[in-house]
């Protein structure tokens, strides 16, 4: 039976400082600022209590205000928009569980954000979920940039990495799944995750979610047919604008 308390709200962490990308969050895409599209995404989703954009720059709290999303002020020094994430975790006390959607990720699809609240909600005691989609034979398995995970046998993740998983040695090649920055976690282990130090693996690869497997925690991933490609660069800005102007899902 659900929990009758379960509140999940939406946090889209927004910088505006970028190496690759300054301003991205508030850069126009088929005439709305970039952060928008995503909080509209965000908003379609029906398990979320709330969506809220965190973010540490005035320019964008003005811009988000102006299009009405609710804005929650963080502090400038945070490493990651998962320690964005846990401040505003620290001033939501009636959260029982946060789902964190990056602020370049304007194809997001709500129907995935609900199978992942949903998930959260109904199974007793798991603290993290994520989401991963098919990943076909090509140059992109072999790219760095795109992580991919591997699966145990009841769906959680068994590791993450930026290299291919896993190596085809013997056919038939199992599927190869690409990684959806997009995290769910229980308020208790949310605030566990960040008061641990970067661990070993995490460092070598630069990805955060190691450091849950490296803890021993159970890290749930939903499998969807959606890729919602993110924005990191100008180039892929207007590659993706050409795609919001498909129906919504």
């Amino acid at each position: 039976m659900s929990p009758p308390d379960f509140r999940c709200p939406i946090i889209i962490p927004a910088r505006y400082a970028s190496t690759r990308f300054p301003g991205k969050p508030l850069h126009r895409m088929a005439g709305k600022p970039l952060v928008q599209h995503v909080w509209e995404r965000c908003c379609r989703a029906a398990l979320a209590s709330a969506v809220v954009i965190a973010t540490d720059d005035d320019r964008i709290a003005e811009a988000a205000r102006g299009f009405g999303a609710e804005v929650a002020m963080t502090r400038a020094d945070h490493p990651s928009g998962t320690d964005r994430l846990a401040e505003v975790a620290a001033a939501r006390p009636e959260a029982t569980h946060f789902l964190n959607v990056q602020g370049d990720e304007p194809l997001i699809n709500p129907a995935l954000l609900d199978s992942m609240m949903a998930a959260l909600r109904d199974t007793p005691g798991l603290p993290m979920i994520t989401a991963a989609s098919p990943l076909a034979e090509g140059p992109e398995i072999d790219n760095p940039n795109i992580v991919k995970v591997v699966l145990t046998t009841n769906g959680d993740a068994l590791y993450f990495s930026r290299s291919r998983i896993p190596f085809p040695r013997n056919p038939p090649a199992l599927p190869c799944h690409r990684h959806l920055g997009v995290y769910g976690y229980s308020r208790e282990f949310l605030l566990r995750f960040v008061a641990w130090p970067p661990s070993p693996l995490e460092r070598t690869e630069s990805l955060e979610q190691l450091r849950a497997l490296e803890n021993g925690a159970r890290l749930r991933v939903v499998l969807t047919t959606d890729e919602s490609p993110g924005v990191d660069t100008p180039e892929q800005a207007r590659a993706v604008e050409a795609l919001l102007s498909r129906p919504p899902h």
